[in-house]
């Protein structure tokens, strides 16, 4: 069942004390709703990740995307066919900020009614930070797609994560090869943690985000339908 959705930009505080936004997307009709925190692409809280937060708002989620580059410039969003503009920001994030960012949208999500039903989802640089999230907040599950960065930077956190981890792989994805996929399932194998797995071999970088060339339907398809039920399972117990 698909749900009415209200939206807008709130206001958050990271766990540092530094003000920045975030978009949030939630039923509209009153009521307790389990809480998603959505991280975004090099490219900002754009289109593409506001529609992510609806969709999962329409499946009874409330969906908080947070401005990561709130550190360089406020809700900025770049596009796709100009990376070098994006870097400008990606090179100024810290793991310092990302984890000050990432506890700070958490309290905001479980001190306002999702208590400690909270997920993650990220997309490329979001997954990465969904990764970290797993390791720096009490994150029930967390979803990656094509996460770049997780190795090798943030292998050595493995034993840290605290959720099960859903992760998503393009098979012909040229900026995270299959030997980092491979790397990052091997430090969370040799840490004992629960995870799952999944890569679409004909698939590349970006697969999920209808706005890119990289796009591929089926791919993403099914990917959302194992999102689904992968945070149904975690988020909503029977």
């Amino acid at each position: 069942m698909q749900r009415e959705v209200r939206s807008q930009w709130i206001d958050l505080e990271s766990a540092a004390g530094s003000r920045f936004s975030g978009f949030l997307a939630q039923p509209s009709a009153p009521g307790s709703y389990p809480g998603i925190l959505v991280f975004m692409e090099a490219f900002g809280v754009n289109r593409h990740i506001r529609n992510v937060a609806e969709r999962l708002a329409q499946q009874g989620y409330r969906a908080l995307a947070p401005d990561l580059y709130h550190r360089s410039a406020s809700r900025w969003e770049g596009s796709y066919e100009d990376f070098t503009q994006a870097l400008t920001h990606l090179r100024q994030v810290t793991i310092e900020g990302l984890s000050a960012d990432v506890q700070g949208g958490y309290r905001w999500l479980s001190t306002g009614g999702c208590g400690a039903a909270v997920g993650a989802i990220g997309f490329c640089f979001g997954g990465r930070v969904a990764f970290l999230g797993s390791t720096v907040a009490p994150l029930r599950a967390a979803a990656s797609f094509y996460g770049g960065g997780i190795a090798p930077d943030l292998l050595d956190r493995a034993k840290e994560v605290k959720a099960p981890l859903l992760l998503f792989w393009g098979g012909r994805d040229q900026h995270v090869p299959p030997e980092k996929a491979r790397a990052t399932a091997d430090a969370l194998r040799a840490a004992g943690k629960a995870f799952i797995e999944v890569s679409f071999s004909e698939a590349g970088h970006g697969f999920f985000c209808e706005e890119r060339g990289s796009y591929d339907p089926e791919a993403a398809r099914i990917s959302w339908l194992l999102v689904q039920d992968f945070f149904g399972h975690h988020l909503r117990p029977s």
